[in-house]
């Protein structure tokens, strides 16, 4: 038995009917190669047989969420039981030939519903009946299982650098699940913990004092002294069609770029990779808002994780991020222009987000009631308060650094890897790249009441790093 640490617990205990924080990996395969191991069987008896053999190597993949009676403290991970692996493999197929629009509705509909909060929290679909004969697996997991980064180390323990799979040793003894514990140990558990909670409160308390001193100073010094703007503060960006209370129901769209690309225009204008994927999502949006007729006086603000893994803890369970608030400078014309602003505000952001440090944000989060979290994340959905407040930002942007040399699974070539990240209350819209093998490959995850057009907005965001490229080309770089 082990306890969910603060900030994987919020995961849970701030879902809601409408906010599904789980996250999802579209990878497209090709099972037709000649010298692949298992060649002319099925696809989906293959992944089977690789995930029936590797799920040792995770066993949190083997683990269910049991809670806390009345909520007393956060939740452990136990072994289930009755773990059926088939029960997490689904097969699924589309009508053939079928192309990218049909794989983005299916993928909508799989990222539109929750897992079972009974069993382990992550499952795998499956997807015949592509094009050119190809084969999706869309690989759903809850958020606290898994953080980006980790979640990525984790799905390459079920892939293989060659098209033959490698040897896993078989683990040391039969995999037998251990007692679950009672309510009355869990209560038991629970206060004996809590006996320490004033003595940490206290400590939140004051490094949260502590803290807001030092940001005010550095935010006031920024203002004085350089004449610079801080980074944005929560619930100050502009109130935008994209923000509202969002519905259970989701629309995906996929895009790509080549790395490359994206690279030549980190080295004319400067900068970082992640400052240009920024940049090209705050032209989408400037163009998808200006033909709602929405005018832009203020720039929209993106909410954009930062892993804090160092190589020590790369690839184990939980969570291990921060966040920074970055304006999009979307009230610029010019892209270059607002790609050195987005640039120069991402830095600012960074430097702050240093300042709160990862054990206050898990200090405060490991003293969070379960019980009181779920009951205000509950009543925030069912009020739809967010139509009436600011939001806290418009839209979350996500980077996440995937392996730059081919893979396969089961004896199946990736070809694709599409992220698929949450979308939460009051923002309607989740825009995530992975970087696999030269290529940027781009997931738009949007309320199907808000952003009904992710399609659409895919294209603007195709256009915009090209017009990006274009930039750099006039400026001296040049097509790789």
């Amino acid at each position: 038995m082990e306890r969910l640490s603060g900030v994987d617990a919020a995961f849970l205990a701030m879902e809601t009917a409408t906010m599904h924080l789980h996250v999802a990996a579209v990878m497209v395969v090709d099972p037709s190669a000649p010298d692949a191991a298992g060649h002319g069987s099925p696809i989906f008896d293959r992944v089977r047989a690789v995930v029936d053999e590797r799920i040792h190597l995770v066993p949190l993949l083997r683990k269910k969420v049991v809670r806390v009676p009345f909520g007393l403290h956060h939740p452990v991970w136990v072994d289930d039981a009755r773990f059926d692996l088939d029960f997490h493999l689904r097969r699924a197929n589309l009508p053939s030939p079928g192309g990218p629009s049909d794989l983005a509705e299916l993928v909508a509909d799989i990222a539109g519903r929750p897992l079972d909060p009974e069993r382990p929290l992550w499952e795998i679909h499956v997807v015949e009946g592509l094009e050119s004969g190809h084969v999706a697996l869309v690989a759903k997991v809850h958020h606290a299982l898994f953080d980006g980064t980790a979640g990525s180390e984790v799905m390459a323990s079920f892939m293989d650098l060659t098209p033959i799979p490698h040897p896993v040793a078989p683990p040391t003894r039969p995999w037998r699940p251990e007692p679950q514990p009672t309510e009355t140990e869990l209560v038991g558990w629970a206060m004996s913990s809590l006996v320490r909670q004033p003595e940490r409160a206290f400590g939140s308390l004051r490094r949260t004092l502590s803290t807001a001193r030092d940001l005010a100073a550095r935010n006031r010094r920024l203002r004085e002294e350089d004449e610079v703007e801080p980074p944005p503060a929560p619930f100050r960006a502009p109130r935008t069609s994209l923000n509202g209370a969002i519905s259970p129901h989701r629309r995906f769209a996929l895009a790509q770029v080549p790395v490359e690309e994206v690279r030549s225009v980190r080295r004319v204008f400067g900068g970082t990779v992640n400052d240009v994927v920024l940049a090209a999502v705050a032209g989408a949006l400037r163009r998808l808002l200006g033909e709602r007729g929405e005018r832009l006086d203020e720039s929209l603000v993106a909410m954009v994780p930062m892993s804090l893994r160092s190589g020590d803890d790369v690839g184990t369970p939980g969570n291990k991020v921060s966040a920074m608030l970055v304006s999009l400078a979307t009230s610029l014309a010019d892209p270059v222009e607002r790609l050195t602003t987005i640039a120069a505000g991402s830095r600012l952001a960074k430097a702050q987000a240093r300042v709160l440090s990862e054990d206050l944000i898990r200090g405060w989060a490991q003293l969070a009631f379960p019980a009181l979290s779920t009951r205000v994340a509950r009543l925030a959905g069912n009020l739809r308060v967010f139509d009436h407040l600011p939001p806290l930002f418009n839209v979350l942007v996500s980077n996440v650094v995937g392996p730059d040399i081919s893979m396969w699974c089961a004896g199946a070539k990736v070809v694709a890897w599409y992220p698929v990240g949450p979308i939460i209350e009051g923002v309607g819209l989740n825009v995530t790249v992975v970087s696999y093998s030269g290529t940027m490959f781009i997931g738009i995850l949007g309320c199907r009441d808000l952003v009904p057009e992710v399609g659409h907005l895919a294209s603007h965001v195709t256009d915009a790093f090209a017009e990006l490229v274009k930039a750099a080309v006039r400026n001296g770089g040049h097509w790789a």
